[in-house]
């Protein structure tokens, strides 16, 4: 099955060298680290995904990026600008708000939803002249109005499904989402459709190898270009594997990266 490795395998799931087929790989550029590709790689091929694949983002368009301060909120970003999108985002802290403020190049609206700011939905129509966005790309969604103080950060589903415009795109990465019959029916009457990321996907399918092997080059070749500004990020020696990992399980961290 999928996921589980047999007892009499001969691949071992803690071994030092992994056996991956060179059709999978892309060269790394000399003047990038394997930590910085390492760390980035999977947030570009999220961006790519959503914005290239789901979205068909375009120059002209609006994008609304949630927390994007974020690694894969950064890399939709600077993607989005790259392409000539129009670009707003919200911020979780008054540090992120700064560091979102002093993106080059900028955004064109930095929304902060921390200690009681605005509401998200009427500075979203103000900024678009009340047509809404062309594109939503939330980094978790919340569901119910009663919720931690840390979901209360995150959207709430029906506001995302209002500040899109007509024919709009909603890419989610919210794996367990629920629509009600109302929100249904408020996409439907936009025209606007609702994609799930997941990122995983393109190996699923020997008939996707091209395409993403072609995501992976542009990505290391962004980078290597300056377009692509991954936020540094230290990688953890071997020995302090166990530490990071249950970090990671207790949500403290995001994720970590193992130096072998």
């Amino acid at each position: 099955s999928p996921g589980i490795l047999p007892l009499d395998s001969p691949c071992s799931g803690l071994c030092d060298v992994i056996d991956i087929d060179e059709h999978y790989l892309v060269q790394k550029p000399e003047k990038l680290s394997s930590v910085c590709v390492a760390g980035a790689l999977r947030d570009g091929l999220c961006a790519y995904t959503a914005l290239h694949t789901h979205a068909r983002m375009a120059a002209g368009h609006t994008l609304l990026v949630t927390d994007g301060a974020s690694s894969f909120g950064l890399m939709c970003i600077q993607l989005a600008c790259y392409h000539g999108v129009k670009v707003l985002t919200t911020s979780h802290s008054p540090q992120k708000h700064t560091f979102l403020e002093q993106l080059r190049p900028s955004v064109a609206k930095v929304i902060p939803v921390y200690d009681g700011s605005p509401d998200l939905l009427s500075v979203v129509l103000e900024e678009t002249g009340g047509l809404g966005v062309d594109i939503v790309i939330d980094s978790g969604v919340r569901l119910q109005e009663e919720a931690s103080e840390e979901a209360k950060l995150l959207p709430h589903k029906h506001d995302i499904i209002s500040v899109l415009g007509v024919g709009g795109h909603w890419v989610t990465s919210h794996k367990d989402l629920q629509l009600d019959p109302p929100d249904c029916r408020l996409l439907h009457l936009k025209s606007a459709s609702l994609t799930f990321l997941n990122p995983e996907v393109w190996t699923a399918s020997s008939s996707q190898q091209g395409r993403y092997l072609h995501i992976l080059k542009d990505i290391v070749d962004k980078m290597s270009t300056g377009v692509l500004r991954p936020q540094p990020e230290e990688a953890v020696p071997l020995y302090e594997a166990t530490v990071a990992m249950e970090t990671v399980q207790r949500h403290e961290v995001l994720r970590s990266h193992i130096k072998l």
